[in-house]
């Protein structure tokens, strides 16, 4: 464990009741996210299965998805979901947040569902291994380490602006050139905010343990599931641009 002695100090617990609190915590935070992946996994798979024919064709629905206007809702649902569920969270209960991040969870499997038609699906679960293996390494790291990371947060988030930014210019560019090197930055900003944001999850419950507020930290909890959980997607998804075979 880090050095916690500032916090003990003020927080008026022991040592092992914080150390307790923050295994429970993390565990919650771990465990929510993947529930949210499994959701996300099953969401993707189904609709893709329903979007397309036994001869690899699309049925109306994928007609729907991924060849009219719709697509474009469909691709910026999560993103409104985000910034939405983040307004308003503190308006909600630990357990509404929680739903409402599983609801979030299954439109993201809608988003990607497109996945299972452009990659094979050997290759898919091929990169979904190696980010599982590369984001529980960068996050062990986050957790453990004794160096301060916290400062990587302002330049990661700009980072993240300008990889938005940069995909949706070339949408409509379609330049490989730009989507290869938008894939490589994007693999290394959203590992290195898989461990800051790790260090951030344990070092708010830290802060925050002393006051004893149940549904903030379950809150938080909920909150810190998210941010792992969209670290590890944009990571699989950058990845997958990168590693997978095509269709």
């Amino acid at each position: 464990m880090q050095n916690y002695v500032g916090a003990r100090s003020t927080a008026g617990i022991s040592a092992e009741q914080l150390d307790t609190g923050l295994r429970a915590h993390m565990n919650k935070v771990y465990g929510t996210m993947s529930v949210g992946m499994l959701i996300t996994a099953l969401a993707a798979w189904a609709i893709s299965g329903l979007a397309t024919t036994a001869d690899g064709g699309l049925t109306p629905l994928g007609a729907a998805l991924y060849s009219s206007p719709l697509r474009w809702v469909i691709m910026f649902a999560p993103l409104v979901f985000v910034f939405g569920f983040s307004a308003m969270i503190n308006k909600m209960s630990a357990a509404t947040a929680q739903l409402v991040f599983y609801a979030f969870a299954a439109t993201m499997g809608v988003s990607i569902s497109w996945i299972f038609l452009v990659f094979t699906g050997f290759s898919i679960i091929q990169v979904f291994l190696v980010t599982a293996i590369a984001f529980a390494g960068l996050s062990l790291w986050g957790y453990t380490t004794k160096k301060d990371i916290s400062g990587w947060g302002s330049f990661l988030i700009m980072g993240v602006i300008g990889l938005l930014v940069a995909s949706i210019i070339n949408i409509f560019l379609g330049s490989p050139a730009i989507m290869f090197a938008v894939s490589i930055l994007g693999v290394l900003i959203f590992a290195g905010l898989t461990a800051y944001d790790t260090q951030k999850i344990k070092n708010d419950y830290i802060q925050m343990a002393h006051m004893g507020d149940t549904e903030w930290l379950g809150k938080s909890a909920i909150m810190g599931a998210l941010s792992l959980y969209l670290d590890f997607i944009n990571m699989f998804m950058f990845l997958l641009q990168l590693l997978g075979n095509r269709e």
